[in-house]
């Protein structure tokens, strides 16, 4: 009698398991795509008919009622472990597959915006204007800095220098004319017809190489005045050429013209 007394009690024990496992098969199916949980409804409603057997089968074969509600709680616990790993591997893959994809945007748009930005830049560089450096249109003054359009325009200096040059040498025409006017008046009185006849042939040669000579020391007066100031660099190094000076070629207009008033 106590042997089937504890088998009883067992079996009622097994009974109450199946019927609370049936609940929460039931409760859980709520949570789950609608093929798992019919599945599991499935399920729960097996095991809760186990636990709904009566007493007087409990009491007449209690260890075959107790494996029933057993097999009915294995069951379930197997069903729902593996809709729950599958559950969990879905959405571990679904991570991982959002995390790449958010990596992969990232990347792309990384990469866009590096190209946006290189052509932006390529776009700014072809409307930007070229400029020129402001040294290279002042010669320097240091000795190794030769400008370049020098060379070139060294042959356009000549031909205005001897305009400069003529310029200069027309000025002072008037006032050196008047010592020529001397000799020519004074000659025929005090000698004869044909010292006067000699003379008027000699006083030209003379005073025509008087002027040529004036005209050259004109440019050099006038480049210590404060003339020098209107002419131009090309007009201050023909001075300084005629003047038999070095190194001017490498001057600028202030220098030159420190050099000139000297």
């Amino acid at each position: 009698m106590a042997k089937t007394k504890k088998a009883v009690k067992s079996a009622h024990a097994a009974l109450d398991a199946a019927a609370e496992a049936a609940k929460d098969a039931k409760r859980l199916s709520k949570t789950l795509p609608k093929k798992d949980a019919k599945k599991l409804r499935d399920l729960a409603a097996e095991a809760k008919d186990v636990a709904g057997a009566k007493k007087k089968k409990v009491e007449r074969s209690p260890r075959k009622v107790e494996k029933k509600a057993v097999a009915a709680i294995d069951r379930l616990e197997k069903a729902a472990g593996k809709i729950e790993s599958r559950l969990a591997a879905e959405a571990d893959a679904a991570k991982q597959a959002s995390e790449k994809a958010a990596k992969a945007a990232k990347k792309a748009a990384a990469k866009t915006a590096e190209k946006d930005a290189k052509k932006s830049q390529k776009a700014e560089q072809e409307q930007a204007p070229v400029r020129v450096p402001v040294d290279a249109a002042i010669p320097d003054a240091s000795p190794d800095a030769l400008p370049a359009a020098e060379p070139v325009a060294i042959p356009a200096t000549n031909s205005v220098a001897k305009v400069g040059d003529e310029q200069a040498a027309e000025k002072p025409l008037a006032p050196v004319a008047k010592p020529a006017a001397k000799p020519v008046s004074k000659t025929p009185a005090k000698t004869p017809a044909k010292t006067a006849a000699k003379t008027p042939a000699k006083t030209p040669a003379k005073t025509a190489a008087k002027p040529a000579a004036s005209a050259r020391s004109t440019p050099q007066n006038a480049g210590s005045s404060t003339d020098l100031s209107t002419l131009t660099v090309v007009q201050l190094r023909a001075q300084a050429r005629d003047r038999g000076l070095s190194g001017y070629t490498r001057l600028t207009k202030a220098q030159l013209l420190d050099l000139l008033s000297v």
